[in-house]
């Protein structure tokens, strides 16, 4: 169980140190580095208080209270893979409506006499 704890408190520095990182490096927003840090927390509590871990465990019923700590990171994962979604959803139909607005103003353009650069569907080889 010792050896458990460590592991655990080690991963949860080495995750909250390796999202500040990536935020201060611009690779991650803030935004979406608050449920990687808020896991790297909450691992981190339930890894450093013991009693806690216990009692949350024993409340679940659950028999082994280590199992707790990747049970709680599991469900951190869901919760980013969901959130990951959403944005990638909302990111698709901005998406797709701007590449609309680019042929409608091509298009728009095109009728006006205008010679538009780029590439069109007769052009694709």
């Amino acid at each position: 169980m010792y050896y458990l704890q460590i592991f655990s408190i080690i991963g949860a520095i080495a995750l909250f140190a390796l999202v500040i990182d990536f935020i201060r490096r611009g690779l991650l927003k803030e935004k979406y580095s608050v449920l990687w840090l808020t896991s790297a927390v909450v691992i981190l509590v339930l890894s450093v208080k013991k009693q806690l871990l216990d009692s949350i465990a024993g409340f679940l019923g659950i028999a082994y209270p280590p199992s707790l700590l990747f049970l709680v990171a599991f469900i951190f994962v869901l919760l980013i893979t969901l959130h990951f979604s959403v944005v990638i959803s909302i990111l698709h139909e901005k998406n797709k409506a701007i590449a609309q607005e680019l042929a409608l103003m091509k298009n728009a353009l095109k009728a006006a006499g205008i010679d538009v650069p780029g590439k069109s569907g007769k052009d694709k080889g």
